[in-house]
């Protein structure tokens, strides 16, 4: 995991989740060819997060993009075909249905999760390209069921971060120093 999937994983933590980053769902013969990826490797998701008490998942892209535009909404929305290729889960059902119900499954006989666990699309977006994506990428998601973590999500989550006890985590520990007044920027 990076350092903003560490950071995504750790405010999800904090919400009742266990998180595993880079989860390798291991597909099939049959499923790569429903797929039409014959030869794909291990599928990786960046993040999985489980909550035992909703028996949900949540399946979470993580783009950080914060020395670029950021997310662009076209690329998810179905106009920009070549931006599309990044975001394969979001883009293209089949894979998607075909992915999370391998996924499920591997958990399921880890003993990870119930074999009835419910998923849920997420991406983690570090940076959205500008309003008018971030509004696109709203009301897109909400279509679709998906979970959108943008910049208000972290913030929320942080402040409650800031809140939490003492832990030796760097995510918790730069949280905290940002909301004491004595490290002020």
């Amino acid at each position: 995991m990076d350092a903003f999937e560490d950071i995504v994983g750790l405010l999800l933590e904090q919400q009742g989740y266990w998180v595993r980053g880079s989860f390798k769902v291991e597909l099939t013969k049959a499923e790569k060819r429903l797929i039409g990826k014959f030869s794909s490797p291990r599928w990786e998701i960046d993040l999985v997060a489980y909550k035992p008490k909703t028996d949900l998942i949540l399946a979470v892209e993580c783009k950080s993009f914060f020395d670029s535009p950021g997310v662009r909404a076209d690329a998810l929305v179905g106009k920009d075909q070549d931006g599309a290729k990044r975001y394969k889960l979001f883009n293209e059902k089949r894979l998607r249905e075909v992915v999370f119900k391998r996924m499920v499954a591997q958990l399921a006989e880890m003993g990870a999760c119930s074999p009835s666990a419910k998923v849920q699309l997420c991406l983690a977006a570090g940076k959205i390209a500008g309003k008018q994506d971030h509004a696109k990428l709203i009301e897109h998601f909400a279509k679709k069921g998906w979970l959108l973590f943008d910049r208000d999500w972290y913030q929320s989550r942080l402040k409650e971060a800031a809140k939490a006890p003492y832990e030796n985590s760097v995510a918790v520990v730069v949280t905290k120093m940002l909301r004491d007044p004595q490290y002020s920027v």
